[in-house]
């Protein structure tokens, strides 16, 4: 049977979890919370939802509810998070899951008090053609040694503009917990590090907004051997595209997201090879999230701890990492404050 779920969160991505979650045929929409009960019934009303709440005691207490998927600001992912956990329903997260390492590991310890999964929603580290460059790292034929990485996410926001124009989107907001690093930087962050594991370091040179926020900039991560340039932003665009170079090869993606393209050039023949399989476009607004809705329906069913905790390995690595890149650079959250 379908896994019913609510919904906190109205914007376009939650159209998006909910349209392919429902192509899957493994999830049920149940309940939509929005905090005013006209724009809840709205919303409910366009994905034929009549369960629609804008109290979230009334809203978790449904019992007709066994997931919730969470896309609201930042810095309310951790009470809501918390709050679904207790109520004993499954939580699927939108990065980042939370604005601190310390509420991060709160909600697991929460999550397996109550026997349910917490789950961090990186879409990216499930398409096929990730995975598919998971393998191709660890090729001693295509790649060999690898000598370094570079990856990026980097795309002007309309919301930038609002900034420059003196005012404060909450992804641009200190007290939303917002900024390029963990909005979209946290992309590229992940990719690396659900490639190579955890880094030994990490240094971020980010260009500060008006508002307190980073608005990008350059990170790097320093493996054993090889290092990872990453570049992100929101004020800005690039169109580089993303590499591993090894001694035998270097491999090309067209992005962290949506990778449509994997390519291997040979150093000595300089030949290139499409390696990448068939890519499933998404009309826009709409993005991609139909095989992470299948493979976190697939743990949930299961009840597949292992698959679980090697995402939860990965979520408390990035939290890791984005924290101390952020705080090096005296971008504090009022979290950080309290903690």
């Amino acid at each position: 049977m379908a896994i019913t779920f609510g919904t906190i969160g109205t914007g376009w991505i939650t159209d998006s979890w909910i349209d392919a979650a429902h192509k899957t045929g493994q999830w049920r929409l149940a309940a939509v919370f929005s905090r005013k009960q006209e724009q809840a019934q709205e919303f409910g009303s366009k994905h034929k939802c009549d369960n629609c709440y804008h109290l979230l005691d009334k809203f978790f207490a449904d019992s007709g509810m066994q997931a919730v998927y969470i896309a609201s600001p930042n810095s309310l992912h951790y009470e809501q998070a918390k709050q679904a956990l207790i109520a004993k329903k499954h939580v699927i997260l939108e990065k980042p899951a939370t604005s601190t390492p310390e509420e991060l590991d709160d909600l697991f310890r929460i999550a397996k008090e109550e026997g349910v999964f917490v789950i961090e929603a990186f879409r990216h580290i499930q398409e096929a053609n990730y995975k598919l460059l998971q393998k191709l790292v660890n090729d001693e034929k295509r790649l060999g040694p690898i000598y370094g990485a570079s990856f990026t996410y980097a795309s002007y926001s309309s919301r930038y503009t609002n900034v420059l124009n003196g005012e404060t989107p909450n992804i641009f907001s200190l007290d939303f917990s917002g900024g390029s690093l963990v909005d979209v930087g946290v992309y590229p962050v992940t990719f690396a590090i659900a490639l190579f594991g955890e880094p030994k370091s990490q240094i971020y040179v980010p260009f500060i907004c008006k508002t307190g926020v980073d608005g990008g900039g350059l990170i790097i991560l320093r493996y054993e051997g090889f290092g990872v340039q990453i570049n992100n932003s929101k004020g800005y665009t690039s169109a580089a595209p993303c590499e591993v170079y090894g001694e035998k090869g270097t491999i090309t993606v067209n992005g962290t997201t949506d990778i449509s393209s994997v390519k291997h050039m040979d150093p000595k023949t300089k030949k290139t090879e499409e390696l990448g399989g068939p890519y499933k476009t998404v009309e826009k607004p709409n993005v991609n999230m139909e095989e992470e809705a299948a493979e976190f329906a697939r743990i949930l069913n299961e009840k597949d701890n292992k698959a679980a905790e090697e995402l939860e390995k990965v979520s408390r690595i990035v939290i890791k990492v984005t924290s101390d890149l952020r705080r090096q650079n005296g971008i504090l959250y009022p979290t950080d404050k309290q903690q």
